[in-house]
């Protein structure tokens, strides 16, 4: 029974993939939209609430490594794009107000604003709802070897944005650019005119022309005896102008070709690579005023364009790096986060037992983090654990496994049988017809291989349907993660083909049998492992059980032995899934044989035989008794002489008393011959 969410979806948002198109009335639009799987909901979710939500915001995305962490993050991608799309219409109808270009013919109107203009920020900005996202993937893996990872993420930052914007706007915002104003109240208009710069371009311009002039007149003058003075005087006048004005306009010139060519990039790198510098006090201090520019960039092309910007850094990878790489990248992130008006949404996609640890074994956050879930909780403010797989979320991603291999599936539709020949005709010489027998023989083995492999891929079709069929129970214990699912829909071709080879025609596990027998070797290697090596010693003993027998009786029997060894196997049990599972998994709904388990583990590819090995070494050893310590005689001595004089009857016992008579008087109470023979009582 489907679940109904009150969540708008746009139809068309992502590819239409299954074949069943699942459809939810969304009660404020009453109109129907179609949600495939449970992934969508959580990411629309999301998405909806980064569009939302104030910044700057630090998403932790936590999951667990290979957890479809990538295919998520492009849905919440495209998803962002479409609702700054919707929003951008929705504003459009309300103030019909086209935003301003930035390339093409708005690049010339984007530098005289830059130059001339000062923005400020008003009230209608304020109101202002649509918005246009920037994402930036940054790959913590790829900077993991270097001493500066945090360094990494601030120049991918900052190149991410000088990418996207131009390398020249920004460089003429560094050199003449104006923070943007704040007006209190409602003002409506949102730009200055910068009258220094103006009238400073316009004094040097003034200077520049009037220098020209005058030693244009200096050099044109006709040379007069009494003008010699005075065309001297002109040159001088007009040479100190033209130098003062040219020199200011070349300065600024050289200004923003040397912001143009040095990029940001190069500028942090350059601070971190001076001997020293890092532990310098003002080192921080340089970077925070290279992210501010940075950010105050972004909000003069807020207001220019006429829309919100959000900058989307997905930070993935970390959890692969040293622990002092990640403590660097999560106070680089509180840096960038410092300024209160920073258009910034980290995500920051790790897993959290791992990022946890990695901060409590840091030497440098020894008494900062020594609770490292503590301390990222500090520094997380929109938690986002990514739930587990649903029903159709994981029967569409065996599909997408499946159905990428085309090469198996549709062999038989490819494939063209060579038509066969007919016999030629009598009369030819006899190496004719030794060739004409050797193609015929070549024409009849093709034919047979070519059945052999369009069984072969019927078979896997089977068996891979198997794994997304919702009427079957195999996809539930097919795990969550997107590797574990690759890994074993590329083993079951493997398994199929090499149990047609073993069995032929003959009657053998199915092809469901072989897809569950890889799940089994895939989710818990341990305890299969042990099954197996506890039938083979069985069986190495000469006590083989039953060919009818389950496997499951097989591990009942052994299971407090594999218990008592649990501190020896740790490292091999943690590979195991979920214990309920397993034993519902051979129990009930795959309960094999021995005889069907001997069959398939010829077959098997996908289980690690080292694990059996040790288990048989451990086993071996447990079972050796260990020797008796040697009686010394000096000291088993007194204590004989002892039991000797204490011994009723030992005496008469020494006397000749053979072994039997030994053992009689310790088995009869010994008699007082003095009253009569009668028995003397004991103490």
């Amino acid at each position: 029974m489907h679940k109904h969410y009150t969540v708008r979806f746009i139809k068309g948002a992502l590819p239409l993939r299954t074949p069943t198109e699942h459809y939810f009335l969304d009660p404020e639009l009453g109109q129907q939209k179609d949600i495939l799987t449970e992934d969508d909901v959580y990411c629309s979710c999301l998405a909806k609430t980064l569009c939302h939500v104030p910044v700057p915001v630090t998403v932790g995305f936590y999951a667990p490594f290979g957890c479809r962490l990538h295919m998520m993050l492009d849905k919440i991608t495209a998803l962002m794009q479409q609702e700054a799309s919707q929003r951008e219409e929705e504003e459009l109808r309300r103030v019909q107000w086209q935003p301003r270009p930035v390339g093409g013919w708005g690049f010339p109107r984007l530098l005289w604003y830059l130059v001339f203009l000062q923005p400020v920020i008003t009230e209608l900005h304020l109101r202002r709802k649509n918005v246009k996202f920037l994402f930036i993937r940054f790959s913590a893996w790829q900077y993991a070897g270097t001493d500066k990872l945090w360094a990494g993420l601030v120049t991918t930052l900052c190149e991410g944005i000088r990418h996207h914007y131009g390398a020249l706007p920004f460089s003429v915002y560094s050199v003449l650019g104006n923070k943007p104003a704040t007006t209190p109240g409602f003002y409506q208009r949102e730009w200055h005119c910068r009258r220094r710069v103006c009238l400073a371009l316009l004094a040097l311009l003034a200077a520049l022309g009037l220098g020209v002039g005058l030693l244009y007149l200096s050099v044109g003058a006709r040379p007069l005896a009494h003008g010699a003075a005075s065309g001297s005087l002109l040159r001088v006048f007009g040479g100190a102008a033209t130098t003062l004005s040219g020199s200011g306009l070349l300065m600024a010139v050289y200004s923003v070709g040397k912001h143009l060519f040095v990029s940001q990039r190069k500028k942090i790198e350059r601070l971190v690579s001076r001997e020293k510098f890092g532990s310098q006090l003002g080192f921080m201090c340089e970077v925070k005023k290279e992210v501010e520019l940075l950010t105050d960039f972004l909000c003069f092309l807020e207001i220019y364009q006429r829309r919100r910007l959000r900058v989307v850094l997905e930070v993935t990878g970390l959890d692969t790096c040293y622990p002092e790489r990640v403590v660097g990248v999560l106070n680089a992130i509180n840096t960038l986060l410092s300024d209160s008006h920073a258009p910034f949404i980290f995500i920051l996609v790790v897993d959290p037992s791992i990022l946890a640890a990695c901060l409590e074994s840091a030497g440098s956050m020894k008494g900062t983090a020594d609770n490292g879930y503590l301390f990222l909780n500090r520094t997380v403010t929109l938690p986002f654990s990514v739930p587990i797989m649903g029903r159709r979320t994981k029967l569409q991603f065996l599909r997408d496994a499946v159905q990428s291999r085309d090469d198996l599936l549709y062999r038989e539709m490819t494939r063209k049988l060579r038509p066969g020949g007919g016999g030629r005709g009598g009369g030819e010489g006899t190496q004719l017809l030794a060739v004409e027998t050797q193609a015929g023989a070549e024409r009849t083995q093709s034919r047979t291989q070519s059945r052999v492999d369009a069984e072969a891929a019927r078979r896997i079709q089977e068996a891979l349907f198997c794994l997304h069929d919702e009427r079957d129970c195999l996809y539930e214990y097919v795990p969550d993660n997107v590797v574990s699912m690759r890994r074993i829909v590329n083993t079951v071709p493997i398994t199929v083909r090499l149990l047609q080879q073993q069995d032929g025609d003959l009657a053998g596990p199915t092809p469901r049998q072989a897809v569950a027998w890889v799940v089994l070797a895939n989710q818990w290697p341990c305890r299969l492992s042990w099954a197996l090596q506890c039938l083979e010693d069985r069986q190495q003993a000469g006590g083989a059980p039953e060919a009818h027998v389950r496997l499951w009786d097989v591990f009942c029997d052994n299971s407090r032995e594999l218990h008592s060894m649990t501190k020896a196997l740790q490292n091999v049990l943690d590979l195991d899934g979920d214990p309920e599972l397993f034993e519902r998994f051979l129990g009930s709904d795959f309960p094999f044989t021995l005889a069907e388990a001997q069959s398939l583990l010829r077959c098997t590819v996908n289980l690690d035989h080292s694990i059996r090995r040790r288990m048989g070494l451990i086993r071996a050893v447990s079972a050796l008794k260990p020797p008796s310590p040697p009686k010394s005689p000096a000291h088993d001595a007194p204590h004989a002489a002892d039991r000797a004089n204490h011994a009723p009857g030992a005496f008469r016992a020494g006397q000749g008393a053979g072994p039997a008579q030994a053992r009689a008087g310790e088995a009869h109470p010994p008699r007082d011959w003095a009253h009569g023979g009668m028995p003397r009582p004991v103490a």
